[in-house]
């Protein structure tokens, strides 16, 4: 109980101050601690690659490293401050608040205090710096256009949306790959080459065939399939032989199968980015055995179900549409259902509304013309409406001129709704497709009750 409330070893150390404890997690353990051993990530780290010559440089800059779980972002930072000789202050910013940031700063700038015999620079680690709000992470643009610290952030999401334009224009982004395959085979065979996982009086072997197993269903996550390396030897330690130097671990596929959470899905090297975009492009190609399977892979793998109900809301609108306006209901109810009853129950609701969507009618017609309309505004301006369309206390307004539809047959009026200018030139923003019938009739015999050609 000691160790649970001992300080962070990360906690304002240089990074290769402390070797991880002998219990601590395999994936721990077998942590890079130079370039040199990294697996993975070419394009970064190979000769002249940026990245590889900003740590060689021992001068780092301020970046973000996006990439997929289990990629190498937290070892990629350590090695950076590693090569500039600096402290680590590492937060999640999943638990990190202002108080802990603040905490972190005052002990940077302690650091870099002339006063002090040896003054050091700090590299600021905040891992999945999209839990931080735009106002949290826009608190960090002093500290970095000081030199205060030197921010390394990483996030699974995209920078984009990830990070805040004002903080994002500060940084230098890398893009990490999950790893191949043989990668992941190769920081498999080196936990057991090294011995890592063997207790006092054992010898640890794995057959290839489960060191492969492994490899293939880690999605190219090193920590997933370190720590299912680490359960698999557990599984096989009641079954050890007898040597007459010990006992003799053998990890098989068996062994494998059963250590591997369900959750590892291999599903290429995005994930879970590339199942999103294939769910709501299988709705949008209506094809619900595809969405159906999309979602299934995502729920398997730990996508956050309210993710894919929000992904659900924005393609019922710009996919279905004005085809069927009941989809955007439909859609919404999923989501309160997902933040009412979650999972597993919730996957049902997801499904129901995932079929619903993908074989309804498709109208991408509101989509693109509030797209439209907002490039046009943008380039021109947003010209006053006609006179009696203001409001009372407007200036020039003529409300008494305005003719009421309801009092017209049929619901139309003769009245121009457009500015002068955009009715002159007939300007349309919305544009149903040639199949969707009922759109364009209900539009034309609008236009023609103003007078306008359909």
């Amino acid at each position: 109980m000691d160790r649970l409330f001992a300080p962070d070893p990360d906690d304002g150390a240089a990074p290769d101050d402390d070797a991880p404890p002998a219990d601590a997690p395999l994936a721990a353990r077998l942590r890079p601690r130079t370039v040199e051993d990294v697996v993975g990530q070419p394009e970064l780290l190979g000769p002249g690659r940026p990245l590889r010559a900003t740590i060689e440089s021992g001068r780092p800059h301020a970046m973000l490293l996006h990439g997929p779980p289990g990629s190498g972002k937290t070892t990629l930072a350590r090695i950076v401050a590693a090569g500039a000789g600096a402290a680590v202050e590492a937060l999640q910013a999943v638990d990190a608040g202002k108080a802990e940031v603040r905490a972190a700063l005052e002990r940077a700038r302690a650091r870099r205090d002339p006063a002090r015999a040896e003054p050091r620079p700090t590299v600021l680690f905040i891992d999945e710096i999209h839990r931080f709000n735009r106002t949290q992470q826009d608190a960090l643009l002093p500290a970095v256009e000081e030199g205060l610290v030197t921010l390394i952030a990483a996030t699974t999401e995209p920078p984009w949306s990830a990070v805040s334009p004002a903080l994002r224009s500060r940084l230098r982004i890398y893009r990490l790959r999950a790893l191949g395959e043989a990668d992941v085979l190769t920081l498999l065979q080196r936990a057991i080459d090294r011995r890592l996982l063997e207790r006092e009086g054992e010898e640890v072997r794995a057959e290839p065939e489960a060191l492969a197993l492994l490899a293939s269903r880690s999605a190219g996550d090193a920590r997933t399939a370190l720590g299912a390396l680490e359960a698999a030897a557990g599984l096989a330690r009641p079954s050890a032989e007898a040597t007459g130097e010990g006992l003799r671990l053998t990890i098989t596929a068996r062994e494998v199968s059963g250590a591997l959470d369900r959750s590892v899905i291999a599903a290429g090297p995005d994930q879970p980015h590339d199942l999103l975009s294939a769910y709501i492009k299988s709705i949008r190609g209506s094809d619900p055995d595809a969405a159906v399977y999309y979602l299934a892979g995502m729920l398997a793998a730990g996508e956050d179900p309210r993710t894919i109900a929000r992904r659900l809301v924005v393609s019922a609108s710009e996919d279905v549409g004005l085809a069927d306006p009941q989809a955007l209901p439909l859609a919404i109810a999923a989501a309160e259902v997902v933040d009412r009853i979650g999972m597993p129950e919730c996957r049902i609701a997801l499904s129901h509304v995932t079929i619903r969507l993908a074989l309804a009618g498709k109208s991408s017609a509101a989509y693109r013309a509030i797209n439209e309309a907002l490039d046009h505004v943008e380039q021109h301006g947003v010209q006053a409406p006609p006179p009696y369309l203001r409001g009372r206390l407007s200036d020039g307004a003529r409300p008494q001129d305005y003719d009421y539809p309801h009092d017209r047959p049929g619901g139309y009026s003769a009245q121009e709704l457009l500015p002068d200018e955009l009715a002159a030139a007939d300007h349309r923003f919305l544009r149903p497709a040639e199949h969707e019938q009922v759109l364009l009739e209900r539009l034309a015999a609008a236009r023609r009750a103003r007078g306008r050609t359909p």
